[in-house]
């Protein structure tokens, strides 16, 4: 199963900076629990949602060469929460992207209330690495089947860009 913390691209400037929505659903079976009558969207997956954000950013950068791996989170700060409801807006500016990895900072906002902000630091594994092979591709999150959401974002209206 794929976890996708993004539900669309609004805003994509190659090199530069990418805006994501997640609309926070009740639908969601994590709010049932994440807090019994007050369901937040619990900050562990913001910090995804945000990850994965800045981590399609870099990745398209390097035209999807490398695997991007989360590497850490030096800073994230909360600053409030988001409700069934809510739709999260993720704003990531690509700080530094080198072909051993690089670094994004991230805001999530709902409307004009900033929720969190944070610091991530990612790593490229090369696809052609013989240690890489060790390891289940299936499980990458930002492979090119994200590319989807991407595509989305970049038609603005729903419908598949037309051929190139």
């Amino acid at each position: 199963m794929r976890w996708y913390w993004i539900d669309k691209f609004i805003e994509f400037e190659s090199g530069k900076r990418a805006k994501s929505v997640k609309n926070v659903s009740l639908a969601e079976e994590h709010l049932h629990d994440h807090f019994p009558g007050f369901p937040v969207m619990p900050g562990s997956l913001m910090i995804e949602g945000m990850a994965q954000t800045g981590g399609i950013l870099l990745g398209e950068h390097f035209k999807f060469e490398y695997n991007v791996i989360l590497a850490k989170v030096p800073k994230v700060t909360f600053h409030s929460w988001a409700c069934p409801g809510d739709q999260l807006i993720y704003t990531a500016d690509l700080q530094d992207a080198k072909p051993e990895g690089g670094s994004v900072t991230v805001t999530a906002t709902v409307g004009d209330r900033l929720v969190a902000d944070a610091e991530i630091v990612f790593v490229h594994l090369n696809s052609s690495d013989p240690q890489l092979s060790r390891i289940d591709q299936k499980n990458f999150v930002f492979r090119m089947n994200l590319l989807d959401i991407l595509t989305v974002g970049k038609a603005g209206s729903g419908e598949q860009p037309a051929a190139s």
